[in-house]
């Protein structure tokens, strides 16, 4: 449960930094993605405990990349990596 609050807490940190009216990616859309990485977080670490170091550090890439994301589309771009690497 550690991993995911600190696996979660790199998320918000791009979500927090994206701010925009883009239409292509709205607020509703982002909750939406929320829950779906943390469906594919948690269906991830159940099926492969040994993974939580990989997907933190994937999770820190991406966070890094992101994290001077100004909008919203920025922000649903940096989710979408986020949750088509948890299948990785």
């Amino acid at each position: 449960m550690k991993t995911f609050s600190f696996i979660a807490a790199g998320v918000l940190a791009v979500v927090v930094s994206a701010c925009s009216r883009e239409p292509d990616c709205t607020s509703e859309m982002l909750a939406e993605k929320t829950q779906e990485l943390t469906t594919a977080l948690r269906e991830a670490l159940e099926k492969d405990p040994s993974r939580a170091a990989d997907l933190t550090r994937k999770v820190q890439d991406i966070t890094t990349r992101y994290q001077r994301a100004t909008t919203l589309q920025d922000a649903c771009k940096a989710y979408d990596d986020l949750i088509e690497s948890m299948g990785n």
